[in-house]
This record gives structure tokens, C-alpha cells and sequence, in this order.
């Protein structure tokens, strides 16, 4: 077996043991973080590449840098993710396809919720839920000018966490303030990883 049959069988094993983990095995996410899942937002404006600024480890991104996730509309309405990092260990890239459907049906206005499920390998789903996005003082600007949301809060369970970003570094400030909104909605803020990216600027858990 050469070297990239075995990083397609290491690529399987791990999106099945993601699958497993959020279907089956993840804790529910704390009651104060089910009630702060976005009631209403634009996914046009969400769909592109994202960043991962932080998480907490898990075990399908174990050694993982440089992660990152594009989001793309499919003709039957639900998303196509493509997650994407960097093995430090093997020194290669790893990519993970998966689906994406939002669970509520969307609202009058074309708007959804945050609420959706995701698969990368069917039919088992997990949760991706949409805790924050860019602050509501900056909602005008994203309805007149269509730009897209710059940062976001992501769950799947309480012990999977995202901070994702537009760009590979995202201002102290927001790190700061989205990481004391995760502490508030009972996720483990000091056990964050934050991620090496190109030119990543270091920043301490809290």
C-alpha cells in the first residue's frame, strides 16, 4: 500500500469516526447555547471560504493547522462542504466533502436559521449550529452593501467549538469578545486551541 492509499484509508477512518462522534456520541450543547442558535440570517452571505481561528480538539482534527472550510450552494438547496488542514505530523494535506441542509424551513424573506445538519458520510448527520455572527450593529451593512459576515461561532455539541474567520488572523478584539460569549453559553474557553495559520498571531485560552 503506498503512501496515498494510505492517506485515503486514514481520510475515511477519520470523517467515519467524525460522523460517529457527532451523531452518536456528542454531548448536547448546554441549554444557554441551544437558545443562542442565530433565529435568522442570510446564508448567501455565509457561503465562501472560512478560517478556523479556534476550537476545541477533537479527534478528526487532531494535529490539524492551517484548517479551513468553503461552502458552496448546490442545486437542491442544501451546501457542500470541503474541509481542509494540514497535517503537521504526516507534512500533508487532509480534505474532508461533506452536506450540509438547514432543518428549518427558511422564512418569508429567503432568511434561515442557524440550525442545520451535516454529513460526511451518509446518512449519518451531526449538528452544525450558527451560535454568532458579525455584532447586530453591522446587520444594515451587510443587508445594503451585501458583504459577507466576517466572523462566526460554530457548535456541533459541548465538546466541539469553532471561531471562524473571514482571513487567517481575526482581530484580538473580536477573539476576546467571541471567546467570553462562548464562556457565557458554558463551553470550556479554556481548553481553545487557536490555530496556526499563515502569519497566525499567538493568543492566550481564557
Amino acid at each position: 500500500m503506498n503512501i496515498q492509499q494510505l492517506s485515503a484509508l486514514r481520510n475515511s477512518a477519520v470523517i467515519l469516526l467524525l460522523m460517529l462522534n457527532l451523531a452518536g456520541c456528542s454531548e448536547p450543547m448546554p441549554p444557554q447555547a441551544e437558545q443562542a442558535i442565530i433565529r435568522s440570517f442570510n446564508p448567501e452571505l455565509y457561503l465562501g471560504k472560512w478560517y478556523e481561528i479556534a476550537r476545541l480538539d477533537n479527534s478528526f482534527e487532531k494535529g490539524l493547522q492551517q484548517v479551513s472550510a468553503h461552502y458552496s450552494l448546490q442545486a437542491d438547496g442544501s451546501i457542500k462542504v470541503v474541509n481542509r488542514g494540514f497535517d503537521t505530523q504526516e507534512k500533508a494535506w487532509h480534505e474532508a466533502v461533506g452536506t450540509a441542509k438547514f432543518i428549518d424551513a427558511a422564512q418569508a424573506d429567503g432568511k434561515r436559521s442557524g440550525k442545520l445538519k451535516v454529513s460526511f458520510f451518509r446518512p449519518f448527520y451531526g449538528e452544525y449550529n450558527i451560535l454568532a455572527l458579525d455584532g447586530e450593529e453591522e446587520a444594515d451593512r451587510h443587508e445594503m452593501g451585501k458583504a459577507d459576515y466576517r466572523y462566526a461561532l460554530v457548535s456541533s455539541g459541548s465538546q466541539y467549538l469553532w471561531i471562524l474567520s473571514r482571513t487567517p488572523q481575526l482581530e484580538d478584539a473580536v477573539k476576546a469578545r467571541l471567546v467570553a460569549q462562548a464562556k457565557q453559553l458554558g463551553f470550556a474557553t479554556e481548553q481553545l486551541l487557536f490555530i496556526r495559520q499563515v502569519n497566525q498571531v499567538e493568543h492566550k485560552p481564557g
